[in-house]
């Protein structure tokens, strides 16, 4: 069941507006590598949380001027000692579940750990095989975010606005 609920957000997410890049894919990836990152450099992640949200920025590629997507991305989490982690940047390209490109950077206790403008391996043709779907029990995944802003006006014939 759980397969089948990723399937179908990446399956929602496949339509969304971005140049190819993905706030869903952006968010699980960053997560995920972010995490193995923290690890490696001995880090106790207890948990770890992340959003992304889409802008756009102009990119010069060669003398062709073109239109690039950048998905603003936003991680928290805690140690096993308790410390806040946060990993917080940029990312201008997701590959495959296995890398994020852009500018990152992670602190931890409020020190930064790394800036990187990768995160993962981006040559690896396919997700590695330890890369989970789902979180495990217990530990939070990565989260999807979106934000829907609603404007709404005073209705002339009601007095409410006025304390009443």
């Amino acid at each position: 069941m759980a397969v089948a609920a990723v399937a179908a957000l990446f399956a929602l997410v496949a339509c969304e507006p971005g140049n190819g890049l993905s706030t869903a894919a952006v968010a699980i990836t960053t997560d995920q590598t972010g995490t193995r990152e923290l690890e490696k450099r001995g880090v106790d992640v207890q948990w770890l949380t992340c959003t992304a949200s889409l802008g756009e920025n102009s990119a010069t590629v060669g003398s062709s001027p073109s239109v690039r997507s950048v998905a603003s991305v936003d991680c928290v989490g805690e140690t096993g000692d308790g410390r806040d982690i946060s990993i917080k940047g940029k990312v201008t390209q997701e590959v495959n579940g296995t890398c994020v490109r852009g500018d990152l950077t992670a602190t931890v206790g409020g020190k930064e750990v790394f800036r990187a403008n990768v995160l993962g391996n981006c040559q690896a043709g396919t997700p590695p095989v330890d890369n989970r779907t789902t979180p495990p029990p217990g530990n939070p995944g990565a989260t999807v975010t979106v934000t829907e802003t609603v404007t709404r006006f005073p209705d002339p014939t009601c007095s409410c606005f006025e304390g009443k």
